[in-house]
């Protein structure tokens, strides 16, 4: 029982760890402002030609392949979350990347609007 317990606490204080966004040879690492999808674009088609889940951790950038796998994280708070690209967008100045409503959430941006935000994928 003891072993057990044990095991259990060494693996949820791994799983705990915040991680980082390191830049290593093939990856690239930015700093950028993050915005969210509005609830009307539910059900839509994306570009990729799936449609827009709020529920699922998904992304659009205006130059990323489709199914690049990007790390967010809020600089403010700490938190990080992985969305797929899966559509394009935003076409505004100000905005480099939107997520979705669950990475929002998640990434507790979801009631602000916005966030200065570090994404890191490979090259």
């Amino acid at each position: 029982m003891k072993i057990f317990l044990f095991s259990w606490f060494v693996a949820f204080a791994v799983q705990a760890q915040e991680p980082t966004l390191t830049k290593t040879p093939d990856s690239v690492v930015k700093t950028l402002i993050t915005t969210y999808y509005a609830k009307k674009f539910e059900g839509r088609k994306t570009s990729s030609g799936e449609r827009y889940r709020a529920s699922k951790f998904t992304a659009a950038h205006r130059t990323l392949p489709f199914g690049t796998m990007v790390r967010v994280k809020n600089i403010r708070t700490g938190k990080t979350v992985t969305v797929r690209i899966n559509d394009r967008g935003p076409f505004s100045k100000k905005f480099s990347l939107d997520i979705s409503g669950a990475a929002a959430k998640a990434l507790g941006i979801y009631r602000l609007g916005y966030a200065k935000v570090e994404v890191a994928y490979a090259r």
